[in-house]
């Protein structure tokens, strides 16, 4: 088998479940783009993919990643690769593993219409409001694979299932409404259903962490990743706070154009915490 996720820090965790149970053995391949931010119309066409492709490359510049690190992968690759090994191995089979995020689930609806032929072979492990076990001893309900321990996988196998002949008809009519509707930022609405939202919806996260004093950018950045419940990348979300500048909302301090580590931020419209007095009454 195959196992399919959509984090990188999954990788190394599904390595680690693999190891456990010799029955889960097999490669580990990730999806590497995040559908559910940025444009997404015309993705069947090599023009539509450099559109995003140009588009994460405008909002990577100042970043610390390796100036490659946009265009270093190309998921459609990635995907090719798999129906080659199905159709050299007809006993091969794809475990696609999902969180209840809007990342995941943005992820499979992109992947499933590509794999409509292996209809049998493709599992699904979508684990939706589920209750697993942390690591000390509480029941807790996670979003990301990443929260759930290496041992609660064992469990958690049990759950695989084929996608259905019936999914394989509806979900890519779901990719295809995504499309359409070409939404800067997408949520996870409960179930599988994805809803779009504006390029601003993480505004507010980013601005309930700054204040009337400066700070360094990349601590509000921490910040906001760390606190934030519905989570996305560091990058939209540097952008994010870019745009906020740019706007007015935010002061900025230092070069912004730089990277990330050359500028501070606070709220624009506040007054400095230090005052002068009021001059004594004469008398």
């Amino acid at each position: 088998m195959i196992h399919i996720v959509f984090n990188q820090v999954e990788v190394d965790l599904m390595k680690e479940v693999t190891a456990l149970d010799e029955t889960l053995q097999g490669p580990v391949v990730q999806i590497r783009d995040d559908f559910a931010v940025g444009p997404l119309a015309g993705l069947d066409s090599e023009e539509g993919w450099q559109a995003r492709l140009a588009w994460w490359q405008e909002l990577s510049e100042g970043s610390p990643y390796p100036g490659d690190l946009v265009g270093s992968f190309d998921d459609r690759k990635t995907v090719a690769a798999l129906k080659a090994q199905l159709n050299a191995d007809p006993e091969e089979v794809l475990w696609i593993w999902m969180g209840q995020n809007q990342h995941d689930v943005s992820g499979y609806y992109w992947l499933i219409p590509q794999l409509k032929e292996f209809q049998g072979r493709v599992m699904v492990l979508y684990l939706n409001n589920l209750p697993f076990i942390n690591e000390k001893g509480l029941i807790f309900y996670p979003s990301w694979l990443w929260e759930i321990r290496p041992a609660e996988f064992l469990k958690a196998k049990k759950l695989a299932r084929p996608v259905t002949l019936s999914e394989f008809e509806i979900d890519p009519d779901e990719w295809n409404k995504l499309v359409q509707e070409n939404s800067p930022v997408r949520m996870l609405e409960g179930g599988k259903k994805i809803a779009g939202r504006e390029a601003s919806f993480y505004d507010d996260e980013i601005l309930k962490n700054l204040t009337g004093e400066w700070q360094k950018a990349t601590r509000v950045l921490s910040n906001t990743l760390n606190r934030m419940k519905i989570k996305t990348g560091d990058i939209f979300i540097m952008w994010r706070l870019k745009e906020l500048v740019a706007s007015g909302r935010v002061q900025a301090e230092g070069d912004i154009d730089k990277d990330w580590k050359s500028f501070d931020v606070r709220l624009a419209g506040k007054k400095e915490t230090t005052e002068a007095l009021p001059a004594e009454p004469e008398g």
